[in-house]
């Protein structure tokens, strides 16, 4: 049996991370702030209580495990989540480093993303202004942690530009550097259908220090 450890698993798209993965008999150890929002009972299922900051302390959470999964999020309406975002990022990649192990699977965001040559999604000013220091926070982690990061098999998966509840549908396109758009413009994606390409990616490997996104 294939054993992760899933950092954020109660959050929305952690959840359903937890969810998919559990359902392919994949043993997870769940990381999180609050245990009592885990409400899953499954014999393959530990839930860790733990603070993603020290570094320390989740290495050890994490050593045995086949591969790291992380839905880290410190909160959109957290008044400190570009200061958190950047340095719970860094922190789980010490201690990826510190238990030993080599694949990272993160969660990524979708502000980097290019929409037309040479211009992002946050510079093509299509971001909510009450969420764009969260964003641009997770591009700053993109570009300044993980594409300099040789030491570790990292994947970073950016999601369409709406993630939200719907239908696990396994109907999607995958791409790279470009978001990806219907035939009307519009980026989406269900969390359900993010979250079986993640764990497909864990079981089948595609990405390796790169980013990756999906769509409809």
């Amino acid at each position: 049996m294939s054993k992760v450890t899933l950092i954020g698993a109660s959050g929305f798209i952690g959840s359903a991370l937890l969810n998919e993965a559990l359902s392919r008999g994949i043993e997870v150890t769940a990381v999180v702030r609050n245990p009592e929002k885990i409400q899953i009972q499954d014999d393959k299922l530990t839930v860790v209580q733990a603070d993603v900051f020290d570094a320390q302390k989740l290495s050890e959470i994490l050593v045995g495990s086949d591969a790291v999964l992380s839905a880290y999020n410190p909160g959109w309406t957290n008044p400190n989540i570009v200061e958190d975002t950047i340095k719970g990022n860094k922190s789980i990649i010490e201690a990826v480093k510190k238990a030993n192990l080599k694949r990272l699977i993160a969660v990524g965001g979708a502000g980097t993303l290019n929409v037309a040559p040479g211009k992002t999604v946050i510079e093509a000013g299509f971001i909510p202004k009450e969420i764009l220091a969260g964003v641009e926070a997770y591009a700053k982690v993109f570009y300044e942690d993980f594409k300099p990061e040789k030491d570790l098999d990292w994947a970073f998966f950016s999601p369409a530009g709406l993630i939200e509840p719907g239908q696990r549908t396994a109907n999607y396109k995958l791409g790279k550097d470009d978001l990806i758009v219907d035939a009307e413009g519009k980026s989406s994606i269900s969390v359900q259908d993010y979250a079986k390409a993640f764990i497909d990616e864990y079981q089948q490997p595609q990405h390796h220090q790169e980013r990756f996104t999906i769509g409809y």
